[in-house]
């Protein structure tokens, strides 16, 4: 049985790898045609990022990744996936990558609705406990979800079939996971009056309302929960506090509008809810490791002399 299961693993891994090789010509991001589902290439290693990730699931095909959650360092590779049952702050970088032997990897946004509608009807697992822990891990991936991935992969060069079967291939995916080891914590993030969700409704206020002042009381009583209480269990969760949180929203969308939409520091710093782009600046450093200005010109490309030039 053991060696079937190992066997049908590989056999999925090969497949899939053959198709992302196939599909993934350079290193980048490459949306598909499946709403939610992109491929990924890398050809290097990086260093450690902070960043966001929502509601996901990624599959390593080939490589190695490490993963940050609050403060355990995980690796995941070719055996492991990462899932994320909400918005949630971590550190990441590709471990193992090179042009010969590329890194690989697909990524799937979660639907919210579909795993709340399937928790309805599939019974709770015994098997894995039930408590109330953070909000994304680092678990096995079995061949049967391996599997449930190549077929949509495959589905997206199928026009015709794709707008159907992709759904029900989609909703599989979403049933592996709340069977899953994790399968409680979705479950739980995403049943109304647990206090998961409670946490859950905490962060969509938060991510919608992140250039706002926070009253974390406010906020607690908003979700009918003490503030000790709530404070807790968001902490459990996203393994930091109700402010840190908000104050990482702020920073990685002032990063994004000084990427995307040209923002100068300033803007980008009031634009995000502060009031003191000094206070900005400082902890934006410390959160990302140089300043404003550097860390964009660098992810821009931007030479040391040109940076000169920029900021003179």
């Amino acid at each position: 049985m053991a060696e079937n299961y190992r066997v049908d693993f590989e056999k999925s891994r090969a497949a899939l790898k053959e198709v992302l090789l196939q599909r993934l010509p350079e290193t980048g991001d490459y949306p598909t045609s499946v709403n939610g589902l992109v491929l990924h290439r890398y050809d290097s290693g990086d260093a450690p990022k902070p960043r966001f990730y929502d509601p996901v699931i990624i599959v390593v095909v080939q490589g190695k990744k490490r993963v940050r959650i609050g403060a355990e360092d995980i690796p995941y590779g070719e055996h492991s996936c990462f899932v994320a049952g909400v918005n949630m702050p971590v550190s990441s970088c590709v471990l193992e990558a090179s042009e010969d032997v590329p890194y690989l990897s697909m990524s799937l946004n979660l639907d919210k609705g579909i795993i709340a509608n399937l928790a309805a009807k599939v019974p709770p697992s015994t098997e894995y406990g039930a408590h109330l822990s953070t909000g994304a891990t680092v678990q096995e991936v079995g061949p049967e979800l391996l599997d449930a991935f190549l077929r949509l992969l495959e589905l997206a060069d199928k026009s015709e079939q794709a707008p159907i079967l992709s759904d029900l291939v989609y909703q599989e995916i979403h049933y592996r996971l709340l069977t899953s080891p994790f399968g409680n914590q979705l479950r739980t993030l995403n049943t109304l009056g647990s206090q998961g969700n409670q946490i859950a409704q905490a962060i969509t206020w938060l991510q919608e309302n992140y250039d706002k002042p926070l009253h974390v009381e406010e906020l607690a009583a908003r979700l009918n929960m003490a503030p000790s209480t709530f404070h807790k269990h968001f902490k459990e969760i996203t393994t930091i506090s109700p402010l840190q949180f908000q104050k990482r929203l702020r920073l990685t969308e002032a990063q994004r509008l000084m990427l995307s939409a040209d923002y100068d520091v300033t803007q980008a710093a009031f634009a995000v809810g502060y009031e003191s782009s000094t206070q900005f600046n400082r902890e934006y450093k410390r959160l990302f490791g140089e300043s404003p200005r550097k860390d964009v010109m660098k992810m821009k490309g931007i030479t040391g002399d040109q940076q000169s030039v920029a900021m003179a």
